[in-house]
């Protein structure tokens, strides 16, 4: 049982399988998205829907319309995007993670006063859009996402890593771990979490702890375990048929959430914890 001083792990998983293999581990909390190789966009109602049966922890849905390191978003895109909101949190999201931009770079007031409203008090995370904002005025950019209302600020330190970026993401948590989260996320993993934590004394961090899932058997001969008759704990499936334009490989290679990374992770995040 996780208490309220250890260092909680969040994974961002774009599957049912992904989802059961972080809840499981001991994440603390799911960041929900669809096509986590676009970035992540917004998840689909019934994998919510489905999760929410059976999954205790609080998940958190991603609102992204479309890939694209701008996240500068037409008036039809958010539209679109509240739309989403206002049906995924009447299915029981426990949260969002949203950022908008002007074409300066600068945060979107408007579009983000919208999501925030439309949330209806839910938890709202700022995502690494964060990270293509000005770093000269990060510290002013911060107190404009906590005056605006969100939770949390999902960053990598203005780096492709949170490794790379680990100095600039410590300096953030030191000025402003009293007035919102600061959690590092992007290539952390178990050979750098520790260093991580230490140098950044966060108390909260992303990852989505993936791993190749396995190449499956043939396609009549599918094979399905669950935990129960109702929830599929993962599946193995390929397909020795005629598939037209589409090579082996790209059938058989895709990335999941791997659970032996989850539980390493937080058990890296638990003897932190205890150390502090």
């Amino acid at each position: 049982m996780s208490s309220s001083k250890d260092i909680k792990l969040e994974v961002c998983v774009d599957s049912i399988a992904s989802a059961i293999a972080a809840a499981e581990s001991g994440a603390a909390r799911l960041e929900l998205c669809s096509a986590l190789s676009e970035g992540g966009l917004t998840p689909t109602i019934g994998i919510l829907k489905s999760l929410k049966g059976f999954i205790a922890i609080p998940i958190y849905c991603m609102l992204r319309p479309r890939s694209g390191d701008d996240f500068i978003y037409t008036d039809y895109e958010m539209q679109a995007m509240l739309t989403d909101l206002d049906m995924l949190r009447e299915q029981g999201a426990d949260g969002f993670v949203f950022g908008s931009l002007t074409p300066t770079r600068s945060i979107n007031v408007k579009q983000c006063q919208q999501v925030l409203e439309h949330a209806q008090g839910l938890p709202v995370t700022f995502h690494r859009a964060f990270d293509i904002t000005d770093m000269t005025r990060m510290q002013e950019t911060v107190r404009q996402i906590v005056e605006l209302g969100f939770k949390r600020i999902l960053t990598s330190g203005f780096k492709p890593s949170a490794h790379e970026g680990i100095e600039y993401i410590a300096q953030l948590i030191a000025k402003n771990h009293r007035d919102i989260i600061i959690m590092p996320g992007a290539g952390i993993r178990v050979g750098n979490l520790e260093e991580i934590l230490t140098t950044t004394k966060c108390i909260e961090f992303h990852s989505s702890a993936k791993s190749k899932a396995d190449a499956p058997p043939a396609c009549n001969n599918i094979t399905l375990t669950a935990s129960d008759n109702n929830v599929i704990a993962s599946s193995n499936l390929s397909m020795d048929c005629d598939v037209i334009s589409t090579s082996r490989q790209d059938l058989l290679m895709y990335e999941m959430t791997d659970a032996n990374v989850v539980r390493k992770l937080v058990f890296i995040a638990k003897a932190m914890s205890e150390k502090n």
